[in-house]
């Protein structure tokens, strides 16, 4: 599993085991292949080319099996580790005995890079090598504890899957070198704070799969060193304590990344302020610098909005100011949502909220799914909401998908991530907690909590308190359909007590499914068969036609496990979407959703004659959009058809005088915004996500 919270005493919900969910069709069955066919073995060859990234040659260099010098990026390490984490989940998903012989063999490479006291970054050994100047812990930016951190997730899922410890044992090395530097750390008060803390995350699933304490010490340690900072900058979150952390700032990965690891700590120590600091920064976020997309850094560069104005307060891909939300230049670094996902997930932990699953659904069907390709071999690194061909000024990056990129993390990020999604369909409850409460846990009443987080196509594993073990299936075509079916198979009644599987003798099995009822859904039907009880109900009308903040409904406490159906309907009609007013780039603007789907437009889906046209588009606030099947790239997909309103081209320079026009009515038609830059992918065409509303 992505992180184990079975024992940790803050939770109130833990995940099921790895490989007891399985995608059987569909949406996300399709988004699983294309990672494990296409984009996982392409990561591979990335790193394997010693003239393109030169990874895995650093690794053999370190351990004397190669001649050279360190070439590529310094966190090259890390983001190798990152397709190990990936390549073990789809190596355990397809029982792939090639891919886990191969994944062994990297083991045995990393460990004998490795130092004789643990220490193991391959820049700064082959520095040190070399005598150039190069050193362990010379510069924070050379990104020596993100390579440990990324080691430590990889080598606790390794140990999870397969009960081998031959990587484990590599980390817990590392990590022990990494206890010794921080000690040192604490007796001369000389702190810097590692960029892109992935080791928070890290050293605390290494306690979890270990069970040694001392990993979540030095978890902690390493966490409250932040404090000793001087002359810290908001672009490392370091200026303040962390105690007093209340808007989220700075580099956006950075960022997201301390507040997993946060939260993760909070999981095992539940310390109060650490709850208020996370919940307070989250708020900032989704109130005031999330995209409609799930995309988070608005800013290529920029100042702090908080820092000292007189002090050097330079920040990159970063958070800005509350409702800075531009489009053309909107960075969305990819692995900036991908720690946005694991950050909402680890608070969902916490405190089991449809809110943070919803979070979880819009960042990755929008941002995280557009960053690769449909055929899942080109990324993008950073996410904007609009495309010019025509720009009056170069962005750092490319305006459409490449196979590799010169920073090169987001792509193995992505992978990992979209090699976990089953993990993220059922969460269970814990000691008993109903998700429809607030406050402490309720006692355990022998009951199974499942909370449903991302609806797909899928077959799951189930155990009930008394030993009854089920298959629990879901059916359904979304999200682009809204309609989902449960029913049991394949039940084995357990020996709890001489309980069986159906009620009707003693005690029922109890079995509380919680649906999540999205907040961009305003019609929610529901009906249940539990045996020959059939209930049906309108939750819209229960919820007053809104469920803005997103909710868990309890489907039913299920009594007859041979015997029920489960059927939510929600509905998915195309609604224009608004953002705040004070959001400058969109006010008076919309976008375009159906479901959990934001769409676009592409210069490809204009009629010829207005394919130059896109900027004078606007939507009609009464617009009525239509679905419609169509492929892309082999892709079935949901497009939403219907007309647009356009004004007259711009001629002239940075300001005219307003005349009025007639506006043309323009066929359209919006596809998804993961699909988009597919079909002429080399083609630097115009695309968009906001329009300006026109009321009539």
């Amino acid at each position: 599993m992505l992180t184990d919270t079975t024992a940790s005493p803050y939770a109130k919900a833990v995940p099921l085991p790895s490989g007891a969910v399985r995608w059987t069709e569909g949406f996300y069955k399709t988004v699983e292949e294309q990672n494990a066919q296409a984009t996982v073995p392409l990561l591979l060859s990335m790193f394997e080319d010693k003239d393109i990234s030169h990874i895995l040659e650093n690794f053999r260099i370190c351990a004397g099996e190669a001649e050279g010098h360190h070439d590529g990026t310094v966190f090259g390490d890390g983001d190798f580790y990152k397709w190990m984490e990936a390549a073990c989940y789809v190596a355990s998903a397809r029982d792939d005995e090639a891919l886990w012989e191969r994944i062994e063999e990297y083991i045995g490479l990393i460990g004998r890079a490795q130092q004789p006291d643990g220490y193991l970054s391959t820049k700064q050994i082959l520095g040190e090598r070399d005598g150039n100047g190069v050193h362990r812990m010379g510069d924070i930016n050379d990104f020596e504890v993100y390579n440990f951190g990324h080691m430590f997730t990889a080598a606790a899922l390794h140990y999870r899957l397969t009960g081998r410890r031959s990587f484990l044992s590599i980390a817990e090395k590392t990590a022990d070198y990494l206890d010794g530097m921080y000690a040192e750390a604490l007796k001369k008060q000389e702190v810097q704070t590692a960029v892109c803390p992935s080791h928070y995350m890290g050293l605390i699933e290494l306690y979890r799969a270990t069970g040694d304490e001392k990993y979540l010490r030095l978890a902690r340690t390493a966490i409250e060193l932040r404090d000793s900072v001087k002359n810290g900058l908001d672009d490392n979150q370091d200026r303040l304590p962390l105690r007093m952390h209340r808007k989220i700032i700075g580099h956006a990965v950075r960022a997201n990344y301390l507040y997993a690891g946060l939260a993760d700590l909070y999981l095992e120590e539940g310390d109060p302020d650490y709850l208020t600091v996370l919940n307070s920064v989250m708020e900032d976020l989704t109130e005031h610098k999330l995209y409609l997309t799930g995309g988070c850094g608005a800013l290529y560069n920029g100042a702090s909005p908080y820092g000292n104005f007189f002090s050097h307060q330079l920040i990159h891909q970063a958070y800005g100011y509350a409702y800075q939300l531009p489009n053309l230049t909107a960075y969305n670094e990819t692995c900036a949502g991908v720690g946005l996902i694991l950050w909402a997930y680890r608070m969902f932990l916490i405190d089991p909220r449809a809110s943070y699953f919803d979070l979880i659904e819009r960042a990755l069907l929008n941002t995280s799914l557009a960053a690769v390709s449909l055929d899942g071999l080109r990324f993008f690194y950073e996410n904007m909401l609009e495309r010019s061909g025509k720009l009056e000024y170069e962005l750092v990056w490319p305006l459409h998908r490449t196979g590799y990129i010169t920073s090169y993390c987001c792509p193995p990020n992505l992978a990992r991530l979209l090699a976990q999604t089953p993990e993220y369909a059922y969460v269970l409850g814990k000691n008993g907690q109903n998700p429809a409460q607030s406050g402490e846990p309720a006692e355990a009443d022998g009951a199974l909590n499942v909370y449903i987080g991302l609806y797909g196509a899928s077959r799951t594993a189930l155990t009930l308190p008394d030993g009854t073990k089920l298959v629990l299936v879901q059916e359904t075509d979304y999200p682009f359909d809204g309609r989902i079916r449960f029913h049991a198979e394949q039940v084995t009644a357990g020996d709890g007590g001489g309980r069986k599987a159906s009620a009707g003798a003693g005690e029922p099995v109890k079995l509380r499914i919680f649906l999540r009822i999205p907040g961009w859904a305003d019609q929610a039907e529901l009906e249940i068969r539990d045996g020959q009880e059939i209930t049906k109900k309108n939750l819209s009308a229960e919820k007053n036609g809104s469920f803005s903040e997103g909710s868990f409904y309890e489907a039913a406490e299920i009594r007859q496990i041979e015997d029920f159906l489960i059927e939510l309907k929600l509905e998915m009609p195309a609604r224009l979407t608004m953002v705040h007013p004070m959001a400058e780039e969109d006010r008076g603007r919309a976008a375009l959703e159906r479901g959990p789907l934001v769409y676009c437009l592409e210069q490809a889906d204009l009629p010829e004659e207005y394919r130059g046209q896109m900027r004078g588009l606007r939507f009609a606030a009464d617009a009525d959009f239509v679905p419609e099947t169509t492929e892309i790239e082999g892709r079935q997909l949901t497009a939403l058809s219907g007309n647009m309103l356009c004004t007259p081209e711009w001629e002239g320079g940075l300001y005219r005088t307003l005349r009025p026009a007639k506006l043309q009515e323009v066929p359209v038609r919006l596809i998804p915004y993961f699909a988009w830059n597919n079909r002429r992918p080399e083609e630097d065409e115009d695309m968009a996500v906001f329009f300006p509303v026109n009321y009539r």
